[in-house]
């Protein structure tokens, strides 16, 4: 009975050993391809920022603070009025005025700025003309805003991916096979741009002199780019 057994179960071994060739003829074989596929919209710069500032000399540090803290407030008070135009201050600098000779201290200059910021370019182009008969143009520029940017990413996520697949079973016919797999896959994307920054010379002729006056603003688009590349295996047969 013992022999019996041992017998039975190297019949059984060899015959396992015997149709392995069979099975890897019959296992699907896969060829990888690397692909790539790109998308691209046109996406509006839909944010205004407008930076103003206040600049003065004085031989009284103090008195000089003072007169700029003034202006600036009321500034901001004035622009709170408005709706949806988010304000806030910038950087504040003072810094010390020398003689021809760099030797002698002979006064104190200082800039204090307001930021403005909205997606109402009429509101805030209006506003910035008013604010412009006590502050400075610093500039102005234009960009996307977050919100818009993440729902143009998620719909081009979505186009990058279906057009990935679409390069994918292009190339898996192609080549005569008869499926493919994901490997692997990077989406990226490119393309939102630095702020869109005018002088500060073109913004200020672009606010009229008449604070009344609203001037048409133009932000312009910036092509956004989504890319989807990776890796697929092709099934041939």
């Amino acid at each position: 009975m013992h022999l019996s057994r041992r017998g039975t179960a190297l019949i059984l071994s060899c015959g396992l050993l015997a149709s392995l060739p069979a099975l890897a003829e019959d296992a699907p074989r896969y060829n990888q391809i690397s692909l790539r596929a790109e998308v691209s919209k046109d996406v509006p710069r839909d944010l205004m920022v407008v930076t103003l500032y206040s600049e003065a000399q004085d031989t009284d540090p103090g008195k000089l603070a003072k007169g700029i803290t003034e202006t600036l407030n009321k500034a901001l008070q004035q622009a709170r009025q408005v709706k949806d135009v988010k304000v806030s201050q910038g950087s504040r600098n003072s810094y010390p005025v020398y003689d021809d000779k760099g030797q002698k201290i002979t006064g104190w200059r200082e800039r204090g700025e307001l930021r403005l910021e909205s997606a109402d370019f009429p509101a805030l182009s209006k506003l910035t003309g008013e604010l412009l008969q006590d502050l400075k143009m610093g500039g102005m520029d234009f960009s996307i805003a977050p919100a818009t940017r993440k729902g143009n990413e998620d719909q081009l996520l979505k186009d990058a991916v279906a057009a990935f697949k679409a390069r994918a079973q292009m190339a898996t016919e192609a080549l005569g096979g008869t499926g493919y797999k994901i490997v692997n896959m990077n989406l990226n994307t490119s393309g939102y741009p630095q702020p869109y920054l005018r002088s500060a010379p073109m913004a200020m002729k672009a606010m009229a002199a008449d604070s009344t006056a609203t001037p048409d603003v133009e932000a312009g688009t910036s092509e956004v780019n989504m890319t989807a590349e990776g890796t697929i295996e092709v099934q041939v047969p």
